[in-house]
């Protein structure tokens, strides 16, 4: 029975993103990811490398299989940052619009670390959904294309700077949308230093109390956080177990392992949220990168020498030339 219930559950997500999907394959949409991340990275000195490394698939996967998004409504190079939301800034709005329009059939999407947001502008670019030329704009004075996603940043539609807030705010949505009859689910793409947060554990808990079954997470296991390794700044244990206890359903997939990643998302959780850990390496397409292991978190070139290096042997690893940055 369980099988069948895999089989048919795999089927229904691939029927559901059919319509989503574009040309290329989820596969193709990670490559183009870390490909135009290294790239970025290349020209500007820096860059989230390694969250391209072991989120790529996990993004590729929710925007162009998982999720029932229907076609932006914003424009496709991002406006500038127009001023927080106020009684004289009555046109403000999110970022969300990169996702498509907040109908009741729709998914919605919350990307919760926002330290990520580089990876996930690459992923808006790939899919169709934001120009190249968006990029260009990142962390510019006056762009709402910010380095830490904001509120009115390309794909996102609340402020998640602070670690942990991203699934209770998801989880609250997803109530609401239950009450309202919404068929629509709504999904949070997470990374691992959020079970350092007590609000990720208190939602857990409150979304199986209440629940709130039409909520689904994935979260990027890469053992990784700001400071280096998660266990040097603080042990969280058995995540799974943990989650469990809580209340979810909880599914343990190889985060480069597409097809893993479809199965996973599959797995029946009538009452109870899903949260699925996707163990990821955040050295995956750019092994290179293993000489600055555990300091992944943010990779700035140390030397002229070291960029140079770096440019021609991850871009031999991404199968494309070397980036010219105008050495």
């Amino acid at each position: 029975m369980y099988r069948a219930n895999q089989i048919t559950g795999r089927k229904q997500i691939m029927e559901r993103g059919r319509a989503m999907q574009n040309e290329k394959s989820t596969e193709e949409v990670a490559l183009g990811i870390r490909r135009r991340v290294f790239e970025h990275s290349m020209r500007n000195n820096g860059g989230y490398l390694s969250q391209a490394c072991s989120a790529a698939e996990q993004l590729a996967f929710l925007y162009n299989e998982a999720l029932n998004l229907g076609q932006p409504t914003l424009p496709m190079i991002p406006r500038p940052f127009s001023g927080v939301p106020s009684a004289d800034n009555p046109d403000y709005v999110t970022g969300a619009g990169y996702n498509g329009p907040f109908e009741a059939h729709y998914d919605r999407l919350f990307i919760a670390p926002a330290h990520y947001a580089l990876v996930a502008y690459a992923t808006l670019i790939e899919v169709g959904r934001m120009a190249p030329e968006g990029l260009e704009m990142f962390n510019k004075d006056g762009s709402s294309v910010e380095m830490i996603g904001a509120e009115h940043s390309p794909g996102m539609e609340v402020h998640n700077g602070t670690l942990g807030i991203g699934l209770s705010t998801a989880a609250g949505l997803a109530w609401g949308r239950k009450r309202l009859g919404e068929t629509g689910e709504v999904c949070v793409f997470m990374s691992d230093g959020e079970v350092q947060e007590g609000q990720t554990w208190e939602a857990v808990q409150a979304a199986a109390h209440h629940g709130i079954d039409n909520l689904w997470a994935i979260m990027d296991v890469n053992n990784q956080q700001c400071d280096g390794a998660m266990d040097s700044v603080m042990e969280v244990g058995d995540i799974a177990t943990k989650l469990r206890d809580f209340g979810a359903v909880v599914a343990e997939i190889d985060a480069h392992d597409i097809d893993a990643m479809r199965q996973a998302r599959a797995e029946p959780h009538e009452g109870r949220p899903l949260i699925i850990l996707a163990h990821s390496s955040p050295t995956q397409g750019m092994e290179f990168l293993r000489r600055r292991f555990p300091r992944l978190h943010y990779v700035r070139f140390k030397s002229d020498e070291e960029r140079a290096e770096m440019n021609h042997a991850i871009a031999a690893e991404l199968g494309i030339a070397p980036i010219d940055y105008g050495q």
